[in-house]
């Protein structure tokens, strides 16, 4: 899901035309369009994610009540414990996700203010 992302530079390079292409190509739509695919892409990993922190916390709050009945059992406090280490990457995981956002939104800026500035930024 983080494949625009990870070649923002390749994509913004190949999108945007040098001087010389700068009137066979409409790098305003180009930017809109890019734009637009990035916002997107962000947009719908954050939901993902948000989604899975919000069912691994509903599975960690049942694990507890299972833990508080039966507290010796061996497999509920393995179960617990591993979901507790997936939800505090799930969260690590958003945090990363803004790091990346910060740095494609910057990129982007760079390359496209002079033919796009979205309203948002």
């Amino acid at each position: 899901m983080r494949v625009l992302d990870d070649k923002i530079v390749y994509t913004l390079n190949t999108s945007l035309p040098t001087e010389s292409f700068k009137s066979k190509v409409d790098a305003t739509s180009v930017c809109q369009d890019l734009f637009r695919q990035i916002q997107e892409g962000h947009s719908e990993r954050e939901n993902v994610i948000k989604n899975c922190i919000v069912s691994t916390a509903e599975t960690v709050k049942k694990l507890k009540a299972a833990k508080e009945s039966t507290p010796d059992d061996i497999d509920v406090v393995r179960n617990l414990k591993t979901e507790q280490k997936k939800l505090r990457l799930l969260q690590t995981e958003l945090s990363v996700e803004e790091v990346i956002k910060e740095k494609t939104t910057k990129l982007f800026v760079e390359k496209c203010r002079t033919f796009y500035k979205p309203n948002n930024l």
